[in-house]
């Protein structure tokens, strides 16, 4: 029902019985709230003749309009399809899981149902789906079972008359939903009722007998005939309160509206439930909250009535229309003031002890943080045994220790001196490595030696070392600072690295000067005892000055000559410890001069009676010149920086720069002083990289160009295939060939030739010819097996075959080599020619790769012998080939001319049959035909 019809302006005669939509959207925001579910999503699917889904998103709208907390933050309507439905339901999903639903029929009801199934969101324990309905039936619905008879189910199960059968999964979604509903009615008093109102239907007011009596669901009433009902019982009851009210009843008094309405509050056992109505005759409704439990039984988790507020406006406010007519009580604004007053107090005083309490808790937590238990501190030592050390050597302070200290990356090849030496040792402390200063003696700590110490601890600054604490019950004092992973100053200066550079030895210096700016400016004063020893370099290439603030300590404790060298000599000659600005000025010029040395203090003096020379002549006062260590700059070193040092160790005190001078001078004497020393190094580290970059690359061309050098030289003695294979360091097996044909050439009358020249114009002599016919070879597909003296070895089907195109390929390269010896001159023998006696023979032979020294490719069977003979049986400028090679060019491939030179009795082979190759088809001069001045007996070999 709209929720307008509650407008008593507009309808002052109604008295409601029934129940609209606002209350409704009221009965979901409790629900909301009682879950703190603010962000919601409202989805509806109208219908013009019950109009649910037309009411209920106004009226909750309007709701959560009304109140700030609350956010509609997705609005759909929607169709009965289930398209629709899912398309919704997927864009919502990015937007919110509380869902709050309307549906005017059962049938969209049970689409929704099935459309959370089909896209996995009843699965989802994420999603919540608040369904709101005016039904009184809560996780049920009403089934017509016969005449008279009406019975209810479970909301998931198909009422239909062609069931589909999916009631499994309208379950499973409906376990993601929340039921806000009136008052349950499915019970057996209610069916009592609609039984009775139906055995009625023939009786008189009604007579409908033939009418009404027909199908069964129209013998069953309409479900609103218990609201009927109960409407009728309340304007029952209004009329007699109205009679007693006058004390007569009157036509007249029975139709006014407005007073039957005014008459009409009360409350009454109902056959719509227990019905409340309120002076304006609207009545309170009851929601029931109803979800599954854990075995699909519907189960109410939340009774919900709803109180709108129902007195009507009087004429005139009581406090005015401005709201300043209201009458006086002082009284209330006394006591509230007093009660203000007292928790005032109350509230001070608790803040004030509160305040101390905490103040003096925080002065003991800095107490015993300046304090670190020695139980606390894990020797390394100890830890390299340990098994707690796997799990400690993935710490990145442990591995740049490790790097630092010894170069190594392995915690375990440490050396133990490097962790621990006379008056330092490394310790393990919160899983971070930090170092401790012996001291020999044990001083008392007062009060006022705690506040310095926490002081200290609290001491931050770029390039001053963090103070962890003292440790008091250990063997001996210690005192414990962070650890810096590049080591110390000295150490540096000791290694030479990097402090040759001017930029980097600069920045150390500037870097310094900064942390002394910090100590002059603080509680502190001044360090005292400075020197490269306690100037620690961290991972970031930062300088951070260490061991200051701890006179109380220093004073007690015996003093190393060598670790005077560093100081003033003025305080050298009062043995003053706590030290002055002016003498941390001085000792920063002593480190100056280390740097630019490149050498540790003084020069590196080692011996002790050298220190206690210097330490003398520092400390007289009766010298023209003061004793001072000997500055050796390069010639890149700015010179305005050696004026600098010499006036930072001035003997008189006062004509020493402030240190705040000395930095910026420094940066001065640095065009780019702004730029971080860790940039400068990896600066440098990049051009390195990109010069070792072009280099390997340049290398890298090389070795391609050497590798290519070589492959070309290997392909000239092997062939490519089995030069690969050896080069992947495969074994080459030896290779059985069918068919292939073999070329052998010998120089005619080569011994006499020879004779005529000296060994290196014979050298010369065979290098052209083979030269030439080496250039023959690349144009052909055959492969060069060796040469030996005149004689020239060729194989064609070797090691590539090539089907029955070898004998052509070889016949082809023997009219080439003819071809060019026509044309060949011996240089210094111009009036001699070169001829050549060649032979040819096809059949199967073996090749494999014989030796590993040297490797040759070699020919092996009964062919190469055949070609041989061939060869050394032939004759001057003529090619003699077997009966094999014959046959492939003649029957085979065709296309060429030979001679059967007849029967020949072979070497080794006895009598054979063969022929001389004499050119192609149609040539009109045959290129291997006999001279007429070469009829004769072949040359003897």
């Amino acid at each position: 029902m709209a929720s307008s019809l509650n407008d008593q302006t507009v309808y002052p005669t109604l008295v409601n019985i029934n129940s609209n939509t606002k209350m409704l959207s009221l009965a979901i925001q409790a629900v909301l709230t009682q879950f703190n579910w603010f962000e919601v999503s409202l989805i509806y699917v109208p219908d013009n003749v019950r109009k649910m889904g037309l009411f209920f998103p106004q009226d909750f709208e309007t709701v959560i309009s009304n109140n700030s907390n609350f956010t509609i933050v997705y609005r759909q309507q929607m169709d009965s399809t289930a398209k629709s439905m899912k398309d919704t339901l997927l864009q919502l999903q990015n937007r919110s899981r509380i869902v709050v639903a309307a549906f005017d029929t059962l049938k969209d009801r049970r689409t929704f149902l099935l459309s959370l199934y089909d896209l996995g969101i009843a699965k989802s324990n994420e999603y919540v789906f608040i369904i709101g309905q005016l039904r009184n039936l809560g996780m049920l619905q009403r089934v017509s079972t016969g005449v008279n008879s009406t019975q209810y189910t479970n909301l998931w199960r198909d009422i239909s008359n062609q069931s589909d059968g999916r009631d499994n999964d309208a379950l499973m979604a409906t376990r993601r939903v929340i039921i806000v509903d009136l008052e349950d009615q499915s019970n057996d008093q209610i069916n009592a009722f609609m039984q009775k109102v139906s055995s009625m239907f023939g009786a008189p007011p009604f007579n409908c007998k033939d009418e009404c009596m027909g199908a069964i669901n129209e013998r069953i009433p309409c479900p609103y005939a218990i609201s009927l009902h109960d409407a009728t019982y309340a304007y029952f009851l209004s009329l007699n309160k109205t009679a007693e009210k006058y004390g007569y009843l009157s036509v007249n008094l029975a139709r006014n509206g407005s007073l039957i309405n005014n008459m009409s509050e009360g409350e009454f056992s109902g056959q719509t439930g227990r019905v409340i109505l309120d002076k304006t005759g609207n009545r309170q409704p009851n929601f029931y909250v109803t979800i599954l439990d854990a075995s699909d039984q519907p189960t109410v988790i939340m009774n919900i009535s709803i109180v709108l507020g129902v007195i009507r406006p009087l004429y005139k406010p009581i406090c005015g229309y401005t709201g300043t007519e209201c009458p006086q009580n002082i009284t209330i604004y006394i006591l509230i003031g007093v009660g203000l007053v007292l928790l005032l107090l109350v509230a001070t005083l608790g803040g004030i002890g509160y305040a101390v309490r905490e103040k003096l808790k925080e002065k003991e937590r800095l107490t015993r943080e300046c304090l670190i238990p020695f139980g606390e501190l894990k020797n390394i030592k100890e830890l390299k045994s340990n098994e707690d050390m796997r799990s400690l050597e993935a710490n990145k302070s442990l591995k740049s220790l490790q790097s630092s200290q010894s170069g190594s990356t392995k915690l375990t090849s440490m050396d133990d001196k490097k962790l621990e030496t006379e008056n330092y040792v490394h310790f393990l402390y919160n899983r971070e490595v930090v170092f401790a200063i012996k001291y020999q003696v044990k001083v008392r700590i007062f009060n006022e030696d705690f506040v310095l110490l926490r002081k200290i601890r609290q001491l931050d600054h770029d390039n001053l070392n963090k103070f962890c604490g003292l440790c008091v019950d250990a063997p001996i004092l210690y005192a414990i600072w962070k650890h810096c992973q590049r080591g110390s100053l000295k150490d540096l200066i000791a290694k030479e690295q990097y402090v040759g550079d001017s930029f980097v030895m600069f920045t150390l210096m500037r870097d310094i000067a900064s942390g002394l700016i910090a100590l002059h400016g603080s509680f502190i004063g001044a360090h005292g005892m400075l020197s490269s020893e306690n100037c620690l370099i961290n991972d970031r290439w930062q300088v951070k000055i260490s061991d200051f603030g701890l006179n109380m300590i220093r004073e007690s404790q015996p003093m190393s000559k060598r670790k005077l060298l560093w100081t003033a000599p003025e305080l050298l000659r009062e043995n003053n410890r706590k030290g002055t600005k002016e003498g941390d000025v001085y000792s920063f010029a002593i480190i100056c001069c280390e740097l630019v040395n490149r050498e540790t203090v003084w020069n590196g003096v080692e011996r002790e009676d050298d220190v206690d020379e210097i330490i003398y002549r520092l400390r007289r006062t009766n010298t023209a010149i003061p004793h001072r260590p000997q500055l050796h700059p390069r010639e890149e070193i700015n010179q305005n920086l050696i004026h600098l040092i010499r006036d930072c160790w001035s003997e008189i005190p006062t004509e020493r720069p402030r240190i705040d001078q000395v930095r910026t001078m420094l940066k001065q004497m640095v065009r780019d002083g702004s730029q971080n020393l860790m940039d400068y190094v990896f600066g440098m580290l990049e051009q390195y990289a990109s010069s070792l970059e072009q280099e390997v690359e340049e290398r890298t061309r090389e070795l391609v160009e050497e590798k290519r050098k070589s492959d070309i030289l290997l392909y000239r003695m092997l062939p490519k295939q089995v030069a690969d294979k050896l080069k992947l360091g495969e074994f080459v097996e030896p290779e059985q060939f069918s068919a292939a044909t073999i070329f052998f050439s010998d120089v005619v009358s080569f011994t006499t030739l020879a004779s005529k020249c000296s060994p290196l114009q014979v050298v010369n002599l065979l290098n052209g010819l083979y030269t030439a016919f080496d250039g023959i070879i690349d144009s052909h597909d055959v492969y060069k097996v060796e040469t030996i003296g005149d004689g020239y070895l060729v194989c064609s089907g070797i090691p590539r075959k090539n089907g029955n195109d070898h004998a052509k390929e070889i016949s082809e390269l023997a009219f080439a080599f003819l071809r060019t010896v026509s044309t060949f001159r011996v240089d210094h023998l111009p009036n001699e020619r070169v001829n050549l006696r060649i032979g040819i023979h096809t059949g199967p032979a073996v090749a494999g790769v014989v030796g590993l020294t040297m490797p040759r490719y070699c020919l092996f069977g009964d062919t190469v012998n055949t070609a041989s003979r061939m060869e050394s049986n032939g004759r001057p400028g003529r090619i003699h080939i077997s009966t094999t090679t014959n046959h492939y060019l003649t029957n085979i491939i065709g296309g060429y001319v030979t001679e059967p030179r007849g029967e020949v009795i072979i070497k080794g082979k006895g009598v054979m049959e063969t022929f001389w190759l004499l050119g192609h088809s149609g040539d009109s001069h045959y290129l291997g035909a006999v001279s007429s001045d070469d009829r004769g007996s072949p040359e003897p070999m």
